[in-house]
């Protein structure tokens, strides 16, 4: 086991907010003396089923205290997800149903066992406890906020100033994700820079129940491929967990070279030492930037997929880019069909874009080729006749096969 500095060293690296440094010293020599683990809490609400790189910054730090043998609560939050988190957001933000959070629940756990051990990680319903309170205790519970400090939080402030409806289940999600804290008796929180509020709210409901309060760590959000915006899907600088092998290697390669380090800080398995070589050695000139980041590439994509899909996504890279050639492992389609396919249509079917829009955004951006041949016209027609090689961006291959 790593000593008590070399630990904090691993588990503060990256974090933007520690409440605070000196209990969470505290608790590690407590746990080291007592051989009884942290119990360590992150939330989730289910809102959204596909995870990309700035979601997991916050499960690569749960995975660093698993490492070092602390326990692991990966919080669904089934029941706040139903209430809606208010924090950042502008107007009221509509409640899901039953059917979506478990559906998305489902498919959240499918992806963070990607990097969570799924054996030592327990994974918790905050329905569990929240569905048992009845009205007199969710009174009680609401009893401990004023409004006052309520509108101390910047989302709240600006929607009271500019005169924007703030439900009064808005103010009850801060105080169910603290009662949170209190039903797991939680030794730590994490969460990102926009939850302070509500994490802190875990430590004040804990203390006034006689807990001792959890060290509360903030995570920052992740800067997308672009180097300036948050990684997100609508802007399109995200990189999935769920993309392919091919595409997770290309996207991590793309990324410029300050950007690189702020994710190997972030999203590596590598200690601080190790990563503070690899720059020394980049401005030393003993590494090239491409090396560093060939090695980022492989880390991260072998993490969703495996060491042998990194290897091969390397391969790909290098056989595509550098040679023009074709991937050895182009996926192949088979189509029954007799009449022509308008290709914006066959793109979306093929699952290589979005949507027909986002199909004819790619023609126009001409990106789209059939057998090599760059297509410009948005009305092009496929014939069902043959095998037909489809090329959309860089990255995404598909061999159709008529019958």
């Amino acid at each position: 086991m790593p000593s008590i500095e070399e630990q904090i060293t691993l588990l503060e690296r990256g974090v933007v907010d520690c409440i605070s440094h000196e209990e969470l010293i505290k608790k590690l020599k407590k746990s080291e003396e007592t051989g009884v683990p942290l119990r360590v809490k992150a939330g989730f609400d289910p809102t959204a089923p596909d995870l990309h790189l700035g979601h997991t910054v916050l499960l690569q730090k749960l995975k660093h205290f698993q490492d070092l043998g602390h326990d692991i609560y990966f919080l669904i939050g089934d029941f706040t997800g139903m209430i809606g988190d208010p924090t950042g957001k502008s107007e009221t933000r509509k409640a899901l149903t039953r059917e979506d959070v478990a559906a998305n629940a489902e498919s959240y756990k499918e992806q963070v066992f990607k990097i969570l051990d799924p054996h030592k990680t327990k994974v918790v319903f905050n329905s569990a406890w929240l569905s048992k309170l009845d009205s007199f205790d969710m009174i009680r519970l609401a009893s401990e906020l004023t409004v006052a400090r309520m509108l101390e939080r910047e989302d709240f402030k600006v929607r009271f100033r500019e005169g924007n409806p703030i439900s009064i289940h808005e103010f009850m999600y801060p105080l169910i994700q603290g009662y949170d804290s209190v039903a797991l008796n939680a030794d730590v929180e994490l969460g990102g820079t926009d939850q302070l509020f509500n994490l802190l709210m875990g430590r004040d409901l804990q203390r006034s129940r006689g807990q001792e309060p959890q060290v509360v760590l903030t995570l920052p959000l992740l800067e997308g491929l672009d180097g300036v915006n948050k990684m997100s899907k609508s802007l399109g600088n995200y990189i999935g967990v769920s993309e392919s092998a091919n595409d997770i290697y290309g996207k991590v390669l793309s990324a410029s070279d300050v950007l690189m380090f702020r994710y190997y800080e972030l999203l590596s398995d590598l200690s601080s030492d190790e990563i503070e070589l690899l720059k020394a050695n980049m401005e030393s000139g003993r590494q090239h930037p491409k090396e560093i980041k060939q090695q980022l590439a492989r880390e991260l994509t072998a993490r969703y997929h495996s060491a042998e899909a990194a290897i091969q996504a390397e391969n790909n890279f290098e056989k595509v880019f550098k040679k023009g050639g074709l991937p050895d492992d182009i996926p192949e389609k088979h189509i029954q069909s007799n009449e022509d396919i308008w290709l914006p249509q066959l793109l979306m079917d093929l699952k290589l874009v979005k949507s027909t829009s986002d199909g004819r955004r790619m023609i126009k951006q001409g990106a789209v080729s059939l057998d090599g041949d760059k297509i410009s016209d948005l009305k092009t027609n496929v014939s069902p006749q043959g095998v037909v090689l489809i090329k959309v961006g860089k990255r995404r291959f598909c061999r159709v096969v008529f019958e």
